[in-house]
C-alpha cells in the first residue's frame, strides 16, 4: 500500500505531497500504527509502498518549486517530468536528493 500522503486520489499515491507524513486516508497517524499493529497480532505482513520514483508535480504542495526553481530535486526539463503520470522525477544523482530519500527512509524503517 502506497503509504505517504498524496493529494491526487487518482494517483494511486504515486503524486507524493508530503514524503514524512502517511496519508490521511487511512486516518490519524495513531489510526495508521493500530491497523499494522493489528494485522502484526493476526500474523499479517505489511508491505509499506515508500514511494520514492514520483512526486508531485503540484507547486503549491509537495517538493516541486520548493525553493523557488524546479531543480533542486528534480531533472531539468524533460527528464525531469514523468508525462504519463504528471509528477516529477528526482535526480538521484544530486547527493542531497539521495540524503532526502535514504533519510525518510530510514524514518519510515524507525
Amino acid at each position: 500500500m502506497a503509504i505517504q500522503e498524496h493529494s491526487y486520489y487518482g494517483s494511486f499515491g504515486y503524486h507524493v505531497t508530503n514524503f514524512f507524513a502517511p496519508s490521511g486516508r487511512f486516518g490519524t497517524p495513531e489510526d495508521l500504527k493500530s491497523l499494522i499493529d493489528r494485522a502484526h497480532e493476526l500474523g499479517l505482513l505489511v508491505l509499506m509502498d515508500i514511494v520514492h520514483s514520483h512526486a508531485s508535480n503540484n507547486v503549491l504542495d509537495g517538493l516541486n518549486v520548493f525553493d523557488g526553481t524546479d531543480t533542486h530535486y528534480f531533472h531539468s526539463g524533460s527528464r525531469g517530468h514523468h508525462w504519463m503520470w504528471d509528477s516529477r522525477l528526482f535526480n538521484y544523482g544530486n547527493w542531497e536528493v539521495l540524503r532526502f530519500l535514504l533519510s525518510n527512509a530510514r524514518w519510515w524503517l524507525e
